[in-house]
Order: structure tokens, then sequence, then C-alpha cells
């Protein structure tokens, strides 16, 4: 993994004893060590005469030397340290000289040290670090145009259901005679956009919705269940005036013989109705099948609000991912922005989409191997060669492509970086043109404590949702390629308040990646217009046919005007 030319200089370590660890929180001490935003009168005259005093040195090393005596070797780092993606457990036990256990127990044999002292030196440290490196690391983060957000012309999340819909609510949610099963396929977000579609056909069809069932992933053999990654209790209580979720079909309808069916691509609620309400009302159970994209994107306003409700609502991650990812962010954000990109570099995504990873000749062989072993896997367009799919935009952008698109929009150097996604093919060496200009590259792996990931090991799903959750909080997110992640982020971040998200161009862009002879200044002024209408601004649903509306909530599910809003 390369490091930046510096990191053996800002490096350092404190012995420290843990009790006093202990008594302090991880994210009070990581702030204590990062960067205090403003130093003490004391605390500056410390700073000071740090840097003059050969007395006060010769006592620094007097108290440094009277600890190593002690052998007290516990080395305290902040979680982002600066050797980007390589601080896996194994890693950090092996160069911090504790093992697993004792980093996962703290059980550390200290004693009898002088907390007084101790403080002292810690922030006579933090304020060295704050002097030399508050400039370089804050100074171009506050000058960068890069962080700007798209003005977001005053739009607000607005959920304000007609008088017909609240009306119709009463009977709908005291129905105790039809009963709706659906069973949702694919990742984390395929799943989320089923599960979606789901309650919106039991609101048509007026029938209560059994907690759907998640399919066995058969590319991740993830067998987490719906409240392994939603929290259930949030999910049923939001949709109280909606749609009735129940855990399990009633004892009075377990013997029943369900109506079973899979609808075509992109119903309508009328074809819904005419062709399962009638059979449904006889029988009492409909299980439906393979939902994805089944619903119409076109749906009455009622219904385009409920998907959001649900979407951005309801769809809540269960508690323990909600905090580790509210934790990983937290650490991310420690010294100022940061920036959320999700790279599709995944060897199945190679596959699929017809296109080679460039990382080079044995590489784009594999690839090539297992299309034609699994013609099967390509989702389309099987007569456009390698080159003709790049060109047309089709193609994720590998790590050099988004590392040339960041630099010509003016990402600094410095920037702070969260990648999202599976392992890259190629490991993290396909990540070395990102990392050498971009050196402060992470993923919840380098984030996360010792033992924090393990709950969710072997659990893709539960692994994608920290993942969107750390992007939905970042200041900028880019997608290398679209996806169901990229779409709902997209969504997210528009209802949220039109939070930065890049959109990159690729189709337009591409020419001028390829024509070397263009100087790097129009370069970049070519990509920064090619652009500047796709940094995450407000866009109406409407102004194209069939566009999601979790993806473009406007207007169906957000105002700007005097409308009173839901939420």
């Amino acid at each position: 993994m390369a490091k930046s030319k510096n990191n053996a200089k800002k490096l350092s370590y404190i012995s420290v004893p843990s009790q006093i660890i202990n008594s302090i929180s991880s994210s009070s001490l990581q702030s204590l060590l990062d960067s205090p935003k403003k130093a003490s009168r004391n605390s500056r005259f410390f700073s000071f005469t740090s840097r003059r005093s050969p007395r006060f040195w010769f006592l620094t090393l007097f108290l440094f030397g009277f600890f190593g005596m002690l052998k007290f070797g516990f080395n305290l780092d902040i979680p982002l340290s600066p050797f980007p993606c390589a601080s896996t457990q194994s890693q950090l036990s092996t160069s911090y000289g504790y093992s697993k256990s004792e980093l996962g127990d703290g059980k550390l044999a200290h004693k009898d040290q002088k907390d007084e002292v101790f403080m002292a030196i810690v922030q006579l440290m933090a304020q060295e670090k704050s002097g030399e490196n508050k400039e370089e690391h804050d100074g171009e983060h506050d000058k960068s145009e890069f962080w700007k957000q798209p003005d977001g012309l005053g739009y607000r999340p607005c959920l304000a259901f007609s008088r017909d819909y609240v009306k119709a609510t009463k009977g709908i949610v005291n129905n105790r005679r039809k009963y709706l099963i659906v069973v949702v396929s694919g990742g984390l977000n395929q799943q989320r956009n089923q599960i979606v579609d789901a309650v919106v056909i039991a609101r048509i069809l007026g029938a209560a919705l059994v907690v759907p069932i998640l399919q066995v992933n058969v590319i991740w053999g993830d067998e987490s269940e719906f409240g392994d990654i939603f929290d259930l209790e949030h999910f049923r209580s939001v949709l109280a005036n909606d749609v009735r979720v129940v855990s399990a079909l009633p004892s009075t309808h377990l013997m029943t013989r369900p109506v079973e069916g899979s609808p075509p691509l992109h119903v309508t609620p009328s074809w819904i109705r005419s062709r399962y309400l009638k059979k449904f009302n006889r029988e009492g159970v409909l299980l439906l099948r393979g939902l994805d994209s089944r619903l119409s994107k076109d749906l009455p306003p009622d219904l385009q609000k409920l998907r959001c409700k649900v979407a951005f609502h309801a769809l809540r991650f269960a508690k323990p991912i909600q905090e580790l990812g509210n934790k990983i962010a937290d650490r991310m954000r420690s010294k100022g922005p940061y920036l959320a990109l999700h790279l599709r570099m995944e060897k199945d995504v190679w596959v699929r989409t017809g296109c080679l990873p460039g990382l080079s000749p044995e590489y784009d062989e594999i690839v090539n191997n297992e299309r034609i072993q699994r013609p099967e896997l390509l989702t389309g367009r099987s007569n456009m060669t390698y080159h003709e799919r790049k060109l047309a935009g089709l193609c994720p952008l590998n790590a050099m492509d988004v590392t040339r698109l960041l630099k010509a929009l003016g990402a600094p150097k410095n920037a702070r970086i969260y990648w999202a996604g599976g392992q890259p093919l190629g490991g993290k060496e396909a990540l070395l043109p990102l990392i050498q200009e971009f050196p402060h590259l992470y993923s919840k792996e380098d984030l996360a404590l010792p033992g924090e990931l393990e709950p969710f090991a072997k659990k893709a799903s539960l692994m994608a949702a920290v993942d969107y959750i750390v992007s939905e909080k970042s200041d900028v997110f880019m997608p290398s390629h679209g996806g169901n992640m990229g779409h709902a982020l997209q969504g997210h971040r528009a209802y949220a308040g039109h939070k930065k998200y890049i959109t990159p161009n690729k189709r337009q862009m591409l020419p001028y990646f390829l024509n070397s002879s263009v100087p790097e200044a129009e370069f970049n002024r070519n990509i920064k217009d090619l652009h500047c209408d796709s940094l995450g601004q407000p866009e109406l649903r409407t102004s194209r046919a069939a566009r999601d509306v979790t993806k473009y909530p406007i207007p169906e599910c957000m105002c700007n005007d005097s409308h009173d809003s839901s939420y």
C-alpha cells in the first residue's frame, strides 16, 4: 500500500495507562488528540514554551524516559492512521505489539500513574500536533470550492397526503382478512427497492403486509433477515397510518393456500387490482416473488409520497448497524469535510458490464474467461465491443479515471476520502493511482476498531448498510458507476437538502480522457464545465418519463413553497 512521503514524520505514539484510557471515551480522546479547535492561553503558552525552552524539553524527555522504564507500551493512535487501507485487526495487533484478545479486552497491566502528569503530556502533544498540522489540513479545506454545496432552491420534504388517502386509511389498517407475503432478492439496495414496492402494493390491495422475507443471496450467501438489517419496530410504527405490518400470518390463515404471482415489469395499480384482487379477497393470502422493478415508476401522487415515506423514513437500519455507521462517519469527519466514493471495481461488476479493469493483460484475461464461461452474466448489449461500451459510458470508472476526474473537479490533495464497496479486482493495488494522489483514503476496515466489524463478518448486506450510512453522511458523494446504491443515495441526499452528489458524465468526458495532447488547465476547465449541472442540484422527476421518485423526489415528495411539511 502506498504511503505519503511525510508519513514517517507525522506518526507518533504515546504510552498511557489503561485506567486513564478507560475513563475517557473514544470520541473525546480522539477529539483531544486530533485537532482541538481552540487552545487556552495556558495551552498556547505551553506550545510556545515547548519550542523555546531547553529546560522544558529536558523535563519532557525525563518524563518519557520514566514511563519507558516502567515498560508501559500501550500505543495510543487515533483510528484514522496515516497508513490508509492497511489497518486490519491483525495488522493493528501486530503493529502495536499486542494480541487481539488484549486489544479487545483492554486489559493492560498499568498501575500507580499520575493522571495530572499524563494529561499535561497529552495536551502538549495535542497542541504541538495542532500547531503543525492545522494550517495544512484545515486551511485548504476551508478555501477549496470542492466542498461547496449546490443551491437546494429551498426544497424540503413535503408529504401531505390527500383527504381521500387519509379517509381510506382506517379501513385498510383495520383489515384482518387479507395478508400480503413478499419474497425479495438481490443485494441490500435491491431489497430496499422491493420492500418499498411491497408496501405500496399492500396499500393498493388494502392488505396487511407480513414482514418481507429476504431470500438468501446467491452471490454472497448472506442469510440475514429483515430484523437483522432494518429496525422492525420503527418500520411498523412509521407506517401505522398507511399499512398494517405484522410479523407472521395469524393462526386463522396458516392453512390457507396462498395465491402466488410474479408481476411483469412496470405494472400499474389498476393492473394489480384486476389481476389479484378477486382471488385475494377469496383466499385471504397473496404471495409475490421477484418484485424488482415490477411496479410502475409513474404512480398517483399519494402512492409516490408513500414510496418516499418508506424509503426515507421507515427503512431505518437496525440499531447496531446505525451506531457503527455513525461512529465511522464521526471518525471521518474528525478533521473536517470528507468525500465518499462508491467504487464499483469488483470482479463480478467487470464481468456483468462487459468491461475491462485495465489493470494488466492478466486481469483482462480473467474477466474475459469468466464472461465466456458464464455468458448469462452479461447484463445486455452483447453485440458491443469493450471499447464501444466504454465510449458509450457503460463501464465503471477505474481508479485512474476517478483520480483524474476528482483532480479536475478541484478536490484538494489532502481531501479525506471514504471508499465504499466490495474488494476491487486486483486487491488494494488496483487503488494505487487514487492513493498516490489522495493519500487520505479509508474504508470501514481501516476505520473500525478491533472487533467492531466482527458481528457483521460474512454478512454482505450489513456491511453494505454501514457503507450506506457513512456515504449518506458525507459532504460529497460520487459513484464510479450507476447502480442501486448510487440511485438510492442520490434520492436520499436530495431529500436531505440536496447534499452534493457528483454524477460522472462518462459519455462526454471520456474523449477528453483519451486525448493526451490537451493541456492540464484546459482539461480541468472542460471537465468542470461538463459537470456544472451534475452536482446534485434539484431536478424534477417529471422532466423525464419513468423516473423513480426515490431517486428524484421533486415534485411529489418535496416542495419549496408555503405548504406545510408532514416531516
